[in-house]
């Protein structure tokens, strides 16, 4: 089974390992290929087939004004294209459905995504949805993943989710206010051409919305328990340091290349796996932020930020030890008691949220007990297991998201 942070969420087995501290067993792979640097999609013609015919995917039409539509359509010349735009930030149900109608009687037999985690995490739904047989839905609600799936690869133009090397996608259905998530080895991209150029021409609120959501990935993979895996926390706290070191020289109006390709490329690492295998995850903070935004429509970065100061607030015990690992080796946090930084240190992520120009409290967004009962109703109505070895239960996730009222 290739690691995958979908599968462990509810995987109990190695609980036992957090007595002796011992890394968990794990199986890591990766098959996706990385283009990296200026100029690089001009090489797609190069890594495509051109017997397939292909569908390229892509949003609302920002690659049009940027440069990168015109680069890829020129690469592309010669191939046989159909091009299927309009999916949403938070990639809808519904939208994606039209594209695997397409699909099925077109014969497309390869995906190429060009945007951000959005238009790649619905292209992965669409490689999944064309095969399969019955209620595409279920692929979300019951984890129900074709033996075929089309084969998949992107363009990257907003660093953020890292869905350009990895197995995860996630889709929301607007018209029940719904998201969930899906995870296979099956639709990992080919390959992903990853320009930090792009990121000279992204938005600022994107920007800072893309560096919220790939320090989170680092920290729901890397603040659980402390298990002995120091290479891997190495690796975490690097990825996070440079994101909150490179994030003022990116959120500025004319960003530097050195600047934009550290933060891809960290953005990329932040949930590739690399960082992750043999130790225990979270993602509880993700899981909660999901429902904000189907019930509320907030971007998915905000409702990260908002939470997790909550999650480390409430579940500083077990999360002690890592947060002030956290504090000294990403905030260089180091002096007072324990306790003191811990206390600093959820003070620093919160601040950090907060230099991005993102607000975090729900207050903010005049979100209150109506919102945070209908998330509790409906994590206890589908029995959902949240945490590191399912320690958040759902008198805590009231707990984190009442700490954000005020």
């Amino acid at each position: 089974m290739v690691y995958n942070f979908f599968y462990y969420i509810c995987d109990r087995r190695n609980y036992n390992l957090i007595q002796t501290k011992q890394m968990n067993n794990f199986v890591f792979q990766n098959p996706t290929k990385i283009v990296f640097g200026k100029g690089t999609i001009a090489q797609l013609s190069e890594l495509l087939y051109k017997g397939e015919k292909i569908m390229m995917t892509y949003g609302g039409g920002s690659i049009k004004k940027n440069g990168v539509y015109d680069q890829v359509k020129k690469a592309l010349e010669g191939f046989t294209v159909i091009e299927f735009g309009g999916i949403e930030p938070n990639p809808d149900f519904d939208t994606l459905m039209k594209a695997v109608d397409i699909c099925r009687k077109e014969g497309v037999g390869f995906l190429l995504a060009v945007g951000g985690g959005s238009v790649i995490d619905g292209t992965k739904f669409i490689a999944a949805a064309v095969e399969y047989q019955g209620d595409e839905w279920e692929i979300l609600t019951k984890k129900q993943i074709p033996n075929d799936c089309l084969p998949l690869a992107s363009v990257l133009t907003m660093p953020a989710t890292g869905s350009e090397m990895n197995s995860n996608a996630v889709i929301s259905r607007r018209a029940t206010k719904e998201k969930f998530d899906f995870g296979s080895p099956k639709v990992y991209p080919v390959f992903s051409i990853l320009d930090p150029e792009v990121v000279y021409s992204i938005p600022k609120r994107q920007k800072a919305n893309g560096l919220a959501d790939s320090f989170i990935h680092v920290i729901e993979q890397y603040l659980t328990d402390d298990i002995n895996t120091p290479i891997q926390d190495r690796w975490a706290e690097g990825v996070m340091k440079t994101i909150v070191e490179t994030a003022p020289k990116v959120l500025v109006d004319r960003p530097d290349y050195d600047s934009c390709a550290n933060y891809m490329w960290a953005a990329t690492c932040a949930l590739n796996f690399f960082i992750s295998p043999g130790v225990n995850q979270d993602w509880s903070t993700h899981m909660i932020g999901h429902e904000l935004t189907a019930l509320c429509g907030l971007d998915h970065g905000v409702t990260l930020a908002i939470v997790l100061p909550g999650t480390m607030k409430v579940m500083r015990e077990p999360k002690k030890a890592k947060i002030i690992m956290l504090g000294k080796n990403v905030f260089n946090i180091t002096a007072g008691t324990d306790d003191e930084i811990v206390d600093k240190t959820i003070d620093a992520t919160e601040k950090f949220f907060q230099s991005l120009g993102i607000k975090t409290l729900l207050s903010d967004y005049n979100i209150g007990d109506d919102v945070i009962n209908e998330i509790v109703r409906r994590f206890r109505e589908r029995g959902a297991v949240l945490g590191e070895h399912g320690i958040v239960t759902y008198d805590h996730v009231e707990k984190i998201l009442r700490s954000r009222l005020a």
